[in-house]
């Protein structure tokens, strides 16, 4: 059973809930007002016909005429009237032919209750009223015709109105359903038509604000998303084959021209020498391009240890020190950390470092006194690392695309690199909900801000 139909028999099934109990509602209180109705008119015509009778001294032959005429003026259909003591002797019976007799049960219930309504078994409603002061009984019949007439008339109209309200509920909520269901039906057409050929086509979105349009407009930014993702990963093998094809050409050169000559000694080890040049450039391509790939992934570490900040960068700086010897740096904070919270975070150390490393390698490969300050500014919520470097600036309209992979600007076309490093540092700080960003100083300054929130729980002020 389809969405549409379980929610269109839903919604019938509630309706005909509402109406069904609505009917028979109705149909009881117009059946007991009616009761009760009836019960008293009955027992006001005996008590009326007790009260004249009570007037009469001698009822003869003409006082039995004159309430024999009363009764025939009687509202009541078939009316009968009983008057008798408290043993059950009747004393006066209207009409004369009138064959009655009352259970001592009744009787009982009838003085115990001074009142006593009932049924008999052809539907006419008694009423026994106990007369202390007379010690008498009255007892009034009647049977309501007209009134089982109206019930019934009342019975069939409803019976109507309750199988046309649901016929017709039935209809509506299939209409309705369907206009509901109508963008959903278009989204789920635009699902199985969306492929990688087509990702620029967009539902339509409406100006009402609805769950619906919601769906819509969340479904079209996913496909935004999916479309800069694809075009993301187009460029990213484009640029990550154009990269390693050109060591492999000429490596594949160099080896070419080695085996159509003869060569000496010397000029083998240059050749080789060359060779494990562009192999060491080849393998921290590979490695660079593994890294990307598996950045993704370790995005959903659920538990990383805590960690100091300040030892991170001071065993960063002490690594790149080892590889760049005429590297220089400046550490300093602003302001001095009050505790210990103030520069503990949460994440991979490895991750850290390797973004971090990066950092300094890009501030002294592109900087022209290989100087580089580093300033750490802790302010209980967050963290911000700055990186400082003197050297040609990027281009304004190259600051949108520095951080995406193989983009190299006009700054750094002297220097060798693949266009790797700010991607892999952009990837790391992401995934540990940070931020990074670049400005550009005036005196040439380029610096590279990080800001990485204070995860670390119970401390005063978390971000994320």
């Amino acid at each position: 059973m389809n969405l549409k139909l379980r929610f269109a028999l839903l919604f019938t099934f509630f309706v005909a809930v509402i109406l069904i109990s609505s009917t028979v509602t109705i149909y009881i209180l117009n059946y007991n007002y009616r009761e009760s109705e009836y019960f008293e008119r009955v027992k006001v015509e005996g008590l009326e016909f007790r009260n004249t009778l009570s007037h009469i001294s001698n009822p003869n032959k003409a006082a039995s005429e004159l309430l024999t005429q009363i009764l025939h003026n009687s509202t009541l259909y078939d009316e009968r009237i009983v008057i008798a003591d408290t043993s059950g002797k009747i004393i006066y019976k209207i009409p004369d032919t009138l064959h009655f007799s009352v259970s001592p049960a009744i009787l009982q219930k009838i003085k115990t209750e001074k009142e006593y309504r009932w049924y008999s078994s052809n539907l006419y409603q008694h009423v026994g009223t106990y007369l202390r002061e007379e010690n008498q009984i009255v007892i009034a019949a009647g049977l309501d015709e007209p009134g089982f007439g109206k019930i019934y008339k009342l019975k069939i109209i409803l019976g109507a109105v309750l199988i046309g309200g649901l016929l017709l509920t039935a209809f509506i909520s299939f209409f309705f359903v369907r206009e509901a269901f109508l963008p959903l039906t278009n989204l789920s057409m635009q699902m199985k038509s969306t492929t990688l050929q087509n990702l620029t086509r967009r539902i339509a979105v409406k100006e009402t604000k609805d769950e619906i349009n919601e769906i819509a407009s969340n479904f079209n930014a996913m496909l935004e998303r999916l479309d800069r993702a694809y075009g993301f990963q187009k460029s990213f093998v484009y640029h990550a084959s154009h990269e390693l094809r050109t060591p492999l050409a000429t490596m594949l050169s160099q080896t070419e021209s080695a085996l159509g000559k003869e060569m000496k000694e010397p000029e083998y080890k240059k050749l080789l020498h060359s060779l494990k040049e562009e192999q060491q450039e080849l393998i921290e391509l590979t490695n660079s391009l593994l890294l990307i790939s598996q950045y993704e992934e370790m995005a959903f570490a659920q538990e990383w240890p805590e960690l100091r900040i300040d030892e991170i960068i001071y065993a960063t700086v002490s690594h790149a020190k080892r590889t760049f010897p005429d590297l220089k740096v400046t550490i300093g904070f602003n302001p001095l950390p009050e505790n210990d919270n103030d520069l503990t975070i949460q994440g991979n150390e490895s991750l850290l470092k390797s973004a971090f490393f990066n950092l300094l390698k890009n501030a002294y490969l592109y900087s022209t006194d290989q100087k580089v300050k580093i300033n750490i500014k802790p302010n209980g919520k967050n963290i911000l690392i700055q990186m400082e470097n003197g050297g040609p600036q990027p281009n304004p309209e190259e600051l949108e695309k520095i951080m995406v992979p193989f983009y190299r600007g006009n700054n750094a076309l002297k220097s060798k690199g693949f266009g790797l490093g700010l991607s892999i540092i952009h990837r790391i700080i992401t995934i540990h909900k940070g931020r990074i960003a670049y400005t550009a100083l005036s005196g040439s300054i380029n610096r590279f801000t990080v800001t990485l929130f204070n995860l670390v729980p119970g401390s005063e002020n978390t971000g994320a």
